[in-house]
């Protein structure tokens, strides 16, 4: 909670300063000049509004939506022997780190790859692959289970959500603001809004949310290597160097959008600035000089 009403003031007096700002540029009285109604106050609400909103209701929605896009089957009375030691894994990791035992899933795919989502670390989901059960070690998998854990504790889902939240609120009020300089003053449109500036927002909103992913990919890269130090620390070093190695050795298999940042691989973007991961060799390098410095 508190986490979550340090991001919420933030956005709030970013956005009162960006206001305060747009004043002294006199951006108002240009619009004002050229018969504009745009009321920067009442933008800066309904910006924050949509831009948080859609972002929480995914949030909310991410434990149900992950279930019904991956497969994931919640293992509710162990089977065989290995969905018991995942079982028990998944528990003893839970205890160490301070969060509740977490739903704990099976999703059909031969792929390695395993994520962890949820409205917070004490709703949360994790969930791997068959494939990961099938061509990992138990300590690799336990590294594996290790980093999603880790994600879970640090609270990576609802960060990500807010910084998500921030950046929305950001599109959609530059993008309404583009829209009415366009329309106001470069069309000279002052009866209501013209097609200039609905195209314009449509452009502007879609250039910004590209631009925009880049800061929240780049928070994610950096939770990644955060998320491998627990996993290192929970199933030891070497197990999650070894795990990293295998994914490393195969083409993974791209999650869902909305899952892919709290995968334990995902493919790369078209380039880095895009991407959810940090490179493997990169991480597997973090973590080798990690366990030197503690030797």
């Amino acid at each position: 909670m508190k986490r979550i009403m340090l991001f919420l003031m933030t956005n709030i007096a970013i956005m009162v300063v960006l206001s305060i700002t747009l004043r002294l540029l006199g951006v108002d009285s240009i619009l004002a000049e050229n018969g504009s109604d745009l009321n920067i106050q009442a933008l800066v609400i309904l910006s924050g509004v949509i831009g948080f909103g859609g972002s929480f209701i995914s949030l909310l929605m991410s434990k149900w939506m992950a279930k019904r896009m991956t497969g994931a089957v919640v293992i509710t009375s162990p089977k065989n022997n290995i969905e018991r030691w995942l079982i028990d894994t998944v528990e003893k990791q839970a205890k160490i780190v301070g969060v509740k035992m977490p739903e704990v899933a099976i999703f059909p795919s031969p792929a390695m790859n395993a994520f962890a989502t949820g409205a917070s670390k004490n709703k949360a989901l994790m969930a791997v692959s068959q494939g990961l059960l099938d061509k990992m070690s138990q300590g690799e998998v336990e590294a594996v289970v290790g980093h999603e854990m880790s994600h879970i504790a640090n609270g990576d889902m609802v960060t990500l959500a807010l910084i998500q939240g921030v950046v929305n609120t950001f599109v959609v009020f530059l993008s309404r603001i583009i829209g009415h300089i366009v329309d106001r003053v470069i069309l000279k449109n002052n009866q209501g809004h013209g097609i200039g500036y609905f195209v314009t927002v449509i452009v502007s909103q879609v250039i910004l949310s590209i631009l925009a992913s880049t800061i929240v990919m780049y928070f994610s890269r950096k939770r990644e290597f955060v998320a491998d130090t627990g996993g290192a620390d929970l199933a030891g070093h070497q197990n999650m160097i070894n795990a990293l190695k295998r994914l490393g050795q195969v083409e993974p298999e791209a999650l869902p959008e909305q899952m892919a940042a709290f995968g334990i691989n995902d493919k790369g973007g078209i380039m880095a600035l895009f991407s959810s991961h940090p490179p493997i060799e990169a991480r597997i390098t973090a973590l080798e000089a990690r366990a030197l410095r503690q030797t």
